[in-house]
Formats: structure tokens, sequence, C-alpha cells
């Protein structure tokens, strides 16, 4: 179906789970800047009630830097009456059958008015505890297709999952749908109903033996991790996503169901300003550390392809896949929305570019100093970053420890102290090595066919730009990216 995306919002009814989450915050905006005229957004909302869902959409949504280009082009009270009439907060949970909502009257009302369904809702901890992994990214999937084979109107599901659902080798990983029970191990059977079973005997074992809170989550993570391992996933994020496709693709009948792979997402390019993120994604973690003069070493191989893409040209092609496929009944497509194979940025021109900023833009630590950073050490292999960890920081650990036993009324607390931090830097360096020294491409035919259909239709108006060949990444570190990183999130 062909049609201008701006057209295609108007008068269309939207489900959207996943707010307050990124993402959806960043597709939301979108919508009701270009598209005022669209008929409504259902908005889904973890909260006790409408009234604590209507609070969240307010504080959480509405009233934060992200809408500010509309509150000036509208106006505080126009704004208010735009989201008034448009957006229903609905208080709700996807992990629960029809989606938490316990109204039956919206129940029935969302069933008979809605067109699209947009489901962003994920946890994304790598090491998340499996009971709540599967929970969300797994069976609150498949709690979306059901909710949505339920709107009378459906024309479309768009499922927003993850490019690394592939597994952590290298190669071209092409936008191909899973099949159900399929293993990336080789060698082994995955029964997602086995999965779930396994979760809930391990869940009622420690319940019973009176573990404590967090000897049980710390349990429920290691046991996500040692399955997803045991298939051939990296981490509990990606295993429970990937669960997730293969339910969908399973029980979608005739459903047309969207599967968009992003890549890393970071800053907006554009829309609706430059620069605008939330929270520590991904990469910026790094760049943070960085900054602050806390990364002397890191495990990273310079050459490795980091895939990174704009939120603003995600949603630009979530906006545009939808167009392109409502009301296709039967089809199953999947889109990698990423970098790497049109436009690649390797970790050292990252390096590079970030020793670059804060050198001339120093961050200013707590006595009013610059922070002095030095370009620090790239370790390409877990081996040479273990060896390097023990020769710098264990044996003067073990040292301590010595000097501890011998005097101590010393040195204790600077002892434990460190030995934590250690800890924690070697448990985040194992969660992010799959993705640190991935050596893979996302291939992304479907959605570069996507951007030649828009083209052809004459939809070269800029407002829905998804083509990471223009962006120019060291232009866009230095001057879009760390510059919105350190106003948006470290000086909130």
């Amino acid at each position: 179906m062909e049609s201008n995306c701006v057209q295609f919002l108007g008068n269309k009814t939207i489900l959207i789970t996943g707010a307050p989450g990124f993402l959806a915050k960043v597709l939301v905006e979108k919508i009701l800047r270009l598209q005022p005229n669209v008929k409504k957004i259902y908005l889904l909302l973890r909260a006790a009630d409408t009234k604590a869902a209507m609070q969240r959409l307010r504080s959480e949504v509405v009233e934060i830097d992200l809408f500010k280009v509309l509150r000036n082009d509208l106006g505080e009270e126009n704004l208010n009456d735009l989201v008034r009439e448009n957006i229903v907060p609905v208080p709700g949970d996807i992990s629960i059958h029809n989606l938490g909502v316990k109204d039956s009257d919206l129940l029935q009302r969302m069933w008979s008015e809605i067109d699209i369904i947009v489901n962003i809702a994920a946890t994304t901890n790598f090491d998340e505890r499996y009971d709540i992994g599967l929970g969300i990214n797994t069976f609150g999937a498949l709690n979306v297709l059901k909710f949505a084979k339920k709107c009378v109107n459906g024309q479309l599901l768009l499922h927003v999952s993850t490019a690394y659902v592939c597994r952590e080798n290298s190669g071209l990983f092409l936008e191909k749908p899973f099949t159900m029970g399929q293993t990336l191990s080789g060698d082994t059977k995955l029964d997602i109903n086995v999965e779930f079973e396994l979760m809930k005997q391990k869940l009622k074992e420690l319940q019973h033996q009176d573990c404590s809170e967090q000897e049980i989550s710390q349990s429920m993570k290691d046991l996500g991790m040692t399955r997803a391992k045991l298939h051939g996933w990296p981490n509990t994020y990606v295993f429970t996503k990937a669960m997730g496709e293969m339910l969908m693709g399973k029980y979608r009948e005739d459903l047309p169901l969207v599967i968009v792979r992003p890549t890393m997402i970071t800053s907006t390019l554009a829309e609706p300003f430059p620069g605008w993120i939330e929270g520590l994604r991904t990469i910026d973690s790094v760049i943070v550390a960085y900054g602050k003069g806390r990364l002397k070493c890191f495990l990273a191989d310079p050459n490795t392809v980091l895939d990174l893409i704009p939120a603003d040209m995600v949603v630009n092609a979530m906006i545009a896949t939808a167009t392109a496929h409502s009301g296709e009944s039967g089809i199953q497509t999947i889109y990698h929305v990423g970098s790497s194979f049109q436009n690649p940025v390797t970790f050292g021109q990252l390096h590079e570019t970030t020793a670059r900023y804060f050198t001339k833009k120093p961050l200013v630590a707590r006595n009013g100093s610059p922070i002095i950073v030095t370009k620090g050490t790239l370790l390409s292999t877990m081996g040479q970053f273990s060896l390097y960890i023990t020769l710098r920081y264990k044996l003067p650990l073990l040292i301590l420890r010595l000097m501890n036993i011998i005097y101590p009324w010393g040195q204790g607390d600077k002892y434990n102290d460190d030995s934590r931090k250690i800890k924690l830097a070697m448990r985040l360096v194992e969660l992010y090595q799959p993705y640190l020294l991935f050596k893979g491409i996302f291939d992304d035919l479907n959605t570069e066919r996507l951007r030649r259909r828009r083209q052809s239709i004459k939809e070269l108006d800029g407002s829905f730009e998804f083509d990471p060949k223009s962006i120019n990444w060291d232009d866009y570190m230095a001057n879009t990216h760390i510059p919105g990183l350190i106003t948006h999130v470290l000086k909130q």
C-alpha cells in the first residue's frame, strides 16, 4: 500500500506500548508534531490506575525537554489540549492477559477502535531475571499479539525487537525470521514452554527454601544467563527477545506482522532537535566513564564496527514500515535498522572522536577543576584484558590485603571498596563482551528497498529520513551525541 506517511497517520487509532520508555516517547512526539489529526493514541503505561497513568503521561512524557519544540510551536495550553484530545493513557502491563487492562468498557472500545498496534515494551537488562525476561520479552510479546488479533480493525502489528537476537559471531546477518524452537547452539532443542516450566520450578524451589529476595533475584539472573548460553545466545535479554519473535511468528495467523530490529540506539540526529537522549544507553556508559577519567583501559577491538543508529531514524523507519505494510494480510517482514552495512563506524573512530572532544572540552570535577583525560589502552581480547587487570589492579589489591592482615586497623575499607569495584568492572565487561568484540554486519536489504520505495513516491522532505549514509559520524558524535549526553543526562 503506497501512501505518504503523514497521510497514513491521519485519522488512525494507534496503541503504543513501552511508554514512558525512550523510543516510545520519540514516536509519540513525532506523531503529534507531524500529524495532529491522528484520531487517537492509546498509550499503555505501568500504573495502578487511570489517575496514576495520567500523572506518568504528564510528568514523564509531555513535560520533558523532548516536547519543547511542540510546546514552543503550539504554546502550553494548546499542547495540553492536543494531548487531552488525542492521547488516552491506559494503566496496564503486557506481561498480563489482555495487557492488564481491567476496565472492561475500555477494553471493548480499544478492540473496536484500534487500527495499528506498536509494541515497544521490553526489559533491556542483559542479565535480567529469567522470570521477568520471559514475562515481558517472550510471553509479553505473545500477549500483545493476542490482544492485536482481537482488534476488529487491526491492520498491522509492529513489534520492536533488537538486531542482536542473532548469534554472537562474525558474518553477514540477514533479515530473516526465526522458526519456532530454533536454537543457535546447533546441538540443543529449544522448547519455550519447557523454559517457562523450568523457570517456575526453580522459583518455587527458591521460595520453599526461604531464600531472601536478593538470593532469589540473583538465582533467577544466573538461570537466565545459563539457559541463554546453553542455546547459543550471549545473554538473557536477546534470548528472551528471540523467543518472543518465535511466538509472534508462529501464532500471528493472517495478522500483518512487521518486526523492526534496531541496533544500538543513540541520541536524535535531527528531530525534534539534535542530541536528545534519556539515560545512559549501551555505548554511553563508556563515553561517560572516559570523560570522567575513570577509563584507563577497556576491552575493545579498535577495528570492531559499532552499529549505531539515531533514535529519530528508528522511529522514521517504524512509521515507514507501518505505512508500507498496513493491511497486507498474512505478511511477516523483518527490518534491520542500523548502519553497519551502509555506513560503518569503528570503535577506534569513536575512541579518537571521544578523546578529542574531552581533551578540548573536559568535564569539570566536583572541586571545579577540569578532568584531564588520557587516551587509555584498548585491549582486543578477553585474555589480554584479564592479564592487564591482574597486573595493574589485582596484584596491588593482594598486597593491600596482606597489609590489611598485618595492620588490620589501616586499609580494610579501601581493600573492600577496591575489590568490589574490580568485581563490578569484570562483570560489566563479561556482559558487554559479545558486543564489544562483535564482528557481524547487519544486512538491511529490506530496509534499503523501503527507502527506495519512499523515494519513488516523492516523500523526500526529510521528515522520515532513515538513511544512515547521511550521517557523518565524527560530526554527529562530537557536535550532537556527546553534547546531548552531557546536557540531557549528566546535567539532569
